[in-house]
């Protein structure tokens, strides 16, 4: 089973070498990593080359933001399973990879997901804020759940069915994206109690208040988009349920 992790860079030199060091050490070779690069002007592509000697598709051109340099990778990818590691994430382990190939081969999953770790920026061992999953039900949609999407591994024929990524949304194409796919009754989705992936803090969705404000518009276009019963209260419910995330452990 290979895997394709699309990795979207954007002068990312300060961290692009940890992000790609992690798929390097993963104790799983059947890996292609697509570096979809928005024509960076620092040396993200050659800090790039030297820290993952494997599968490396590098594709550097100007771009219309996140969204579309994952598209790009999707279209590119030729793993039968995809997943994305961001320039300021990692992945949290060497057995992550492995263990989502596993739970892929033994569930018949057609996604497969875990935990998320935000961590510091300086020092990615300490954890700010832990999202912690669970087993999917189509009923938690109603009550803002989600797993957390750097951690949710797709198999391609997913892409292929409900496309990709909305260009219409600048922040929340993810949730958006994750709402179409989850409401498909013909999908089956595992929850793998592991932390997949380490985020650093400071992403585009809650950098400012602005952007803070920005992603609650577009959250509530896409569960009203996705015809989610009552989406401002199951948006309210959203928001809240991130405040435990900064307790529990």
């Amino acid at each position: 089973m290979k895997i394709s992790i699309i990795t979207a860079t954007y002068n990312s030199e300060a961290s692009i070498g940890s992000a790609l060091q992690s798929i390097a050490e993963q104790n799983y070779k059947n890996v292609e990593v697509l570096l979809i690069d928005g024509k960076s002007k620092d040396n993200t592509i050659e800090v790039s080359k030297k820290a993952f000697s494997g599968e490396l598709k590098i594709i550097s051109e100007k771009d219309r933001g996140i969204y579309d340099a994952l598209n790009k990778g999707i279209y590119h990818a030729t793993g039968d399973i995809i997943g994305f590691v961001h320039s300021d994430d990692l992945l949290a382990s060497a057995d992550v990879l492995p263990e989502l190939a596993k739970a892929f081969e033994e569930t018949g999953a057609d996604g497969v997901y875990g935990d998320l770790q935000y961590v510091s920026k300086e020092n990615t061992s300490q954890v700010i804020r832990y999202w912690k999953s669970e087993d999917f039900t189509a009923s938690l949609l109603t009550r803002g759940w989600m797993p957390a999407h750097p951690s949710l591994f797709l198999k391609k024929e997913v892409y292929e069915k409900h496309g990709c990524f909305d260009l219409n949304y600048s922040i929340a194409a993810d949730y958006d994206f994750m709402l179409r796919i989850l409401q498909d009754p013909d999908l089956k989705f595992s929850y793998l109690p592991k932390v997949i992936t380490k985020m650093r803090v400071g992403g585009a969705s809650n950098r400012s208040i602005k952007n803070i404000v920005q992603k609650s518009a577009e959250d509530y276009r896409a569960l009203s988009k996705n015809k989610i019963p009552n989406p401002a209260r199951v948006l309210a419910m959203k928001n809240l349920s991130k405040i435990s995330q900064f307790v529990k452990k």
